[in-house]
């Protein structure tokens, strides 16, 4: 392994993931919600969420960027174009994965300028990429970060500790969607 700047980017991601899965956990977000009060928080939390989540990504990309590295392999012609195409369709499926939850939503604008709407229970979404996969999204970003044509020792670092953060946090998540949709997300679990 190259240098102790591998582990920092395992341990800056580690400390992204217990941030994430605090902020995104039910209990979190009740406390949260007697604190500040009902509409105050269907209003603002997502995107509040959302800012935060994006800031305490930016140390572990720094640490990737700024620490010393060396190149491990580089996807060459024709495979660079092979996995180029396989990273843009995975882009092309986030996108669509966020859109079919609601784009808007997603990204807390939707709560924000129409709160009446925010208010009312999530629908359970199990159609388009949802039939084939129970998180598209972070399946697609798992390819998007694995096919990268310059593997370095920060890049295999990051993509270590992502990866893990995203087993992990789909984990959790299975547990709030069983928790929101009851029966019907365990019958969908047991068939995709």
């Amino acid at each position: 392994m190259h240098g102790t700047g591998f582990w920092w980017i395992i341990l800056s991601l580690a400390l992204y993931g217990v941030l994430h899965s605090l902020l995104a956990s039910l209990r979190w977000k009740a406390w949260v919600r007697r604190w500040i009060g009902a509409p105050h928080f269907d209003r603002f939390y997502r995107l509040f969420f959302n800012l935060i989540a994006a800031v305490a990504l930016l140390p572990s990309l720094a640490l990737v960027a700024l620490l010393p590295d060396e190149k491990i392999y580089t996807v060459r012609f024709p495979w660079l174009v092979l996995t180029a195409l396989i990273q843009l369709l995975a882009l092309l499926g986030l996108a669509v994965g966020v859109m079919q939850t609601g784009g808007a939503n997603f990204l807390g604008l939707e709560q924000l300028f129409n709160p009446e709407k925010a208010a009312q229970p999530r629908q359970f979404v199990n159609d388009g990429l949802y039939r084939w996969v129970r998180h598209p999204l972070y399946f697609f970003s798992l390819l998007i970060l694995w096919l990268f044509p310059v593997m370095s020792w920060n890049t295999l670092a990051f993509n270590i500790g992502a990866t893990l953060y995203l087993t992990i946090g789909s984990w959790f998540e299975e547990r709030k969607l069983l928790h929101e949709f009851g029966e019907q997300y365990a019958a969908y679990r047991r068939c995709t």
